[in-house]
């Protein structure tokens, strides 16, 4: 059995695709493009697919991750365009690898965020997010189905800073951008819950909805304050596995016969 490891893209209105709505296309991708799935056991058989950490409904997303399992091999990367051109714009499959290490779920432990905040000034967006950093806590409020639960995301939130302007606006038209790491707690710190934070401590409320987009998801390295490619290992385990040209030139070739 194969194991591959795909990232796909959810961008522009397919952001506001729940997860459930994104697993149906997905799996109408596997049939159009002929894949041969595994398929579990038991009186109604799902193709084996592990996806990993989604993003929440109506946040767009440049690494969400998934893991399939087939019956037979496939090229990654033939199966990424087939999968590719199977799915709508927007629900795009952007890179393939072989699994060949375990725990792809283990390697997401922290995401990179941006929150695009029409009508806000970024010299407002700066000092609420100063405020925020230096706050010793930063308790926010979330209603869920056991009623409101109330937890303290500072935390979570390793760094958070205003990155520049959107070129795609009219100078006269205030916009902030924030970009934010946030480690994967429990509970899960969500970028809505930094905006509920930012309110809480700079009394920052942007006039209409946040733009939100994950850039990354990954192992979050403490040295460089970065997170990592989850799927490099794999990369790293297969390049490993494959001869070099030099290694091939030198390999020893068996006599003929005497």
């Amino acid at each position: 059995m194969q194991r591959i490891r795909l990232r796909y893209t959810k961008r522009g209105r397919l952001r506001f695709t729940s997860h459930r709505d994104f697993q149906r296309a997905f799996e109408r991708a596997l049939r159009r493009a002929e894949v041969p799935m595994a398929y579990s056991a038991g009186f109604t058989p799902h193709p084996k697919v592990s996806y990993a950490n989604a993003a929440p409904t109506g946040t767009g997303s440049e690494a969400e991750y998934l893991e399939i399992a087939l019956t037979a091999s496939r090229d990654p990367e033939k199966l990424r365009v087939l999968l590719d051109e199977s799915l709508p714009a927007g629900l795009d499959i952007v890179d393939a690898v072989e699994a060949r290490t375990s725990g792809l779920a283990d390697r997401l432990t922290a995401s990179v965020w941006e929150l695009r905040l029409d009508g806000v000034d970024p010299a407002d967006a700066e000092r609420a997010a100063e405020a925020f950093k230096g706050a010793e806590t930063v308790e926010v409020q979330r209603t869920t189905k056991n009623g409101v639960r109330t937890f303290d995301a500072r935390p979570a939130v390793v760094s958070l800073e205003t990155h520049g302007s959107p070129s795609d606006r009219p100078t006269d038209q205030p916009c902030a951008i924030l970009r934010l790491v946030v480690r994967h707690v429990t509970p899960a710190v969500r970028p809505d819950d930094v905006l509920s934070g930012l309110r809480a401590v700079a009394d920052l409320a942007p006039p209409v909805p946040a733009a939100v987009t994950r850039l990354a998801q990954g192992l979050f390295d403490e040295e460089t304050g970065t997170v990592t490619d989850p799927l490099a290992p794999d990369r790293e385990a297969a390049g490993a596995l494959t001869p070099t040209p030099a290694a091939a030139a030198t390999a020893p070739t068996p006599e003929g016969p005497a």
